[in-house]
Parts: structure tokens; C-alpha cells; sequence
């Protein structure tokens, strides 16, 4: 049997996907990733067939106009409608990819584009069955607002109501971002027209597994959901046996105590310098060693102190451990790895999910109250840390949760769950 197993975003949000597909090509499947061209090299050396889909979204950031919009206090309506135009072409194109990589599979595994409404009725419509593979609960409960809403207050009236609008107002919201493109996907795969209506009927009558791939002891499955929801434990892709530190990483770790690790993944800062020096006097009111990820280019790599390491990337699975805390920006795949580490995390969100990660990651008793990105200063950053490493609760209740994600094995639960549905 042939799976196609669709994986787009940042690399926290592709791995997930990438160990989901390694662990289905260990049972026996032929299987596919469709993912942007960025991430080959994860795909190909886990032994399975690449299939690029279009521009990574979040190169959508680097464009100077998102940041002159965040800036100008835009309303949020017209901010979306802005952004939905930044954002079009590329969404345009990766759905185009994407349907395009499914022709020939038996089977599809659908990341986000599992909740836009019309793509499962393409792909069946092309003969391939499908399942959700999901890293946030975007599916409506009474138990939890979406993770792309604000929380209500307890004291709020009708919370359970409110709380399933809200999922629904997300998902309506997510979809109209691609209405034009699912027209034109149908006509250029020589599919009759259809209706809204009809799309949303058709994903109404679905009985594929709903895979989500977090821990239940990070975000319990909520009663209210069906009984395809199943939450399998994270989907991580540990780095290669063979992986080694670069010499000047082996070097800083071995020469003074566990540093605190501080990158926000694929978010850029539109002034690198000024970041920079936020985070060194954060580290030097505490006391504390440090390793900056520069990755997307948030941070500068020169004129740091000795104290303090530019990194451009390491396995966070072999890196996280060795820290005294991880700050970072909360997208899903840094939560899970920091979580799993079994440190202390402070989350300094910027937006979409990742404000719902941070106030999980809080609630939780594994890190501090988080920073939202706008607020953060040195002094505030600074009393985070000091908290992070000298509380003893903190500590401990982060050992204990590392260790029960350590005890699940999230791809096997998740392969066995596909397997039972899509057969040999």
C-alpha cells in the first residue's frame, strides 16, 4: 500500500509528520512525504520518497509589510484580510502540490490540510482513502476554546458554548483563506463543481481516524470528542545515532554549568541587535550561561560574550537536556521537545497557537507565567529565568512530566491506529 503523508510549515511542524512516515515505512508501507524543499534533506535520510509542495508559509514573516502591519495597530479584521493577501499565492500553490501528491497513493495522511474544507472530498474523489493527522486539538469541544482563540474567564457564562463556537469560528475563519483555491483545484483535476454546503456534508459523514499528535498528558482527549479522536503521544524524529556536537558546542557545554537555551525557532525579529542585547542582559542580571539559536535570524551571533554561544541549529532532543531552562517561542514541535526534556521552559509566544502552548505549558507547573513577544524586556526575561532555575517545584514537576513522555511511544500508537484503518 502507497501513503502519502502531507506535512507543511515550519521545520517544528514538518518533523512530526517526517517520523509519523518513517515509523509507517518501518511497518511495511510505501509511503511519501510531501513537504516543502527546505526540509529534503530530514525526508531523504529517513529513507523515504520526497515530494516537494511549494514555499514554506512562514516565509511569509520576512516580508517587510508584516511588520509595518503588526506595528500599526491595523484592526484585526482588516489585518486578516491583508494578511490572507500575503498569504494566498503560497497557500494557492502548496494545495495544488499537495492534491498533486496524492495521486498514485492509496492512502493520504493529511496535516492542516485536513481541516480545509473540500481537500478529503478531492483526495476520495481521486481514490484515496485518508486520515487526520493534527499537532494542536483543532477539533470543536466544549471542554477547551481553540488554541487560535483567547481563553473566556471561569466566571464567564455559557463557557462550554462559547468554547465550541470558538473552534468553529477558527475553522471557518482557516477556510476562508483558501475558498478560491478549492474551485480551482476541483476544475484542474476535472471534478464536477461543488458546493460549500456540500464540502462541509461531506466532512460531516467522515469516519476517518482523527490522529492528534500530542501527549494525553499534556492535553487530555476532551469527552466530548468522537470516538475516531484518539491522542497518541507526541511524533518526534530524534536526531541520527551518528549525530555529534560541532566542537565549539562540546566544548562550551563541558567548560562551566548548564546554560538556558533561548531560540524562537522560525520567528523573525525585525531588529536582530536590539534582541540580542535584551537577552545577553537577561542572562547576566541572572547569573546565567547561555546558547542563542540565530536560526531564522532573530538573533546576532557577534560580540557576544564569553558567558554566552550563537548556535545555528542542534537536535533539540540531544541539546534540551543539557540546559538549566529552554526559552522559546511555544510552536508546537520546541513545546513538545522542551516538555520532553524534562527542564523547565519559559515561552515567550508571538501568535497563532502558540499563546495556547504557553499558557499550557504554565498551567502545567513547567515554567513560569510566559512573556507575550511584546512584552518582553530584560528585567522581565530576567525574573523568568531566575524563577525557572531556582524553583524546586518547577523542577521537579518538569522531571516527572519529561518522564511520562518519555514512556509513550506516539508513532507506533499512530501507525497501529492507520494500520487498523487503511489495512495491508
Amino acid at each position: 500500500m502507497r501513503i502519502t503523508v502531507i506535512g507543511i510549515g515550519s521545520r517544528g511542524d514538518v518533523q512530526p509528520y517526517v517520523a509519523l512516515a518513517e515509523g509507517l515505512a518501518r511497518a511495511g508501507y510505501e509511503v511519501r512525504v510531501a513537504t516543502h524543499d527546505f526540509f529534503a534533506h530530514l525526508v531523504e535520510r529517513r529513507g523515504v520518497e520526497m515530494y516537494p509542495v511549494g514555499d514554506r508559509p512562514e516565509r511569509v514573516f520576512e516580508d517587510p509589510r508584516i511588520h509595518s502591519m503588526m506595528g500599526s495597530g491595523m484592526n484585526a479584521l482588516k489585518f486578516v484580510r491583508e494578511f490572507r493577501a500575503l498569504l494566498e499565492p503560497i497557500t494557492r500553490q502548496m494545495m495544488i502540490d499537495s492534491i498533486a501528491a496524492c495521486e498514485g497513493s492509496d492512502a493520504v495522511v493529511m496535516s492542516n490540510a485536513a481541516i480545509v474544507p473540500g481537500f478529503h472530498q478531492i483526495a476520495e474523489e481521486m481514490g484515496a482513502r485518508y486520515c487526520a493527522g493534527l499537532l494542536q486539538p483543532l477539533y470543536p469541544t466544549r471542554e477547551q476554546p481553540s488554541p487560535f482563540m483567547p481563553p473566556l474567564p471561569r466566571w464567564w457564562p455559557g463557557r462550554g458554548l462559547c468554547n465550541l463556537a470558538s473552534h468553529h469560528l477558527f475553522l471557518r475563519t482557516f477556510a476562508w483563506f483558501f475558498r478560491d483555491a478549492m474551485p480551482m483545484l476541483r476544475e484542474a483535476h476535472g471534478l464536477p463543481p461543488t458546493s460549500r454546503r456540500e464540502m462541509i456534508r461531506h466532512e460531516r459523514r467522515a469516519d476517518a481516524p482523527l490522529l492528534f499528535g500530542f501527549s494525553p498528558s499534556v492535553f487530555p482527549r476532551p469527552s466530548d470528542w468522537p470516538k475516531r479522536a484518539s491522542v497518541t503521544g507526541y511524533w518526534f524524529l530524534d536526531a541520527p545515532e551518528t549525530w555529534r556536537p560541532p566542537d565549539d558546542l562540546r566544548d562550551f557545554l563541558d567548560a562551566g554549568p548548564p546554560p538556558v537555551y533561548v531560540g524562537f525557532g522560525s520567528m523573525v525579529s525585525p531588529d536582530p541587535r536590539a534582541a540580542t542585547g535584551m537577552v545577553v542582559e537577561a542572562l547576566g542580571r541572572t547569573g546565567q550561561r547561555g546558547i542563542l539559536l540565530t536560526g531564522a535570524g532573530a538573533f546576532e551571533s557577534e560580540g557576544l560574550p564569553d558567558e554566552v554561544l550563537a548556535l545555528e541549529s542542534a537536535p533539540h532532543d540531544r541539546l534540551f537536556p543539557r540546559m538549566a531552562a529552554v526559552v522559546h517561542h511555544g510552536g508546537a514541535g520546541t513545546t513538545a521537545a522542551g516538555l520532553r526534556s524534562g527542564v523547565p521552559s519559559i515561552v515567550v509566544p508571538f501568535f497563532a497557537d502558540q499563546p495556547f502552548w504557553a499558557r499550557t505549558v504554565h498551567a502545567l507547573g513547567v515554567g513560569p507565567r510566559p512573556i507575550p513577544r511584546k512584552r518582553l524586556t530584560a528585567e522581565r526575561l530576567a525574573n523568568a529565568i531566575e524563577e525557572a532555575v531556582t524553583s524546586r517545584e518547577i523542577r521537579e514537576q518538569a522531571e516527572r512530566l519529561g518522564a511520562k513522555i518519555h514512556a509513550e511511544d506516539g508513532v507506533g500508537r499512530a501507525v497501529e491506529i492507520i494500520s487498523d484503518h487503511f489495512g495491508a
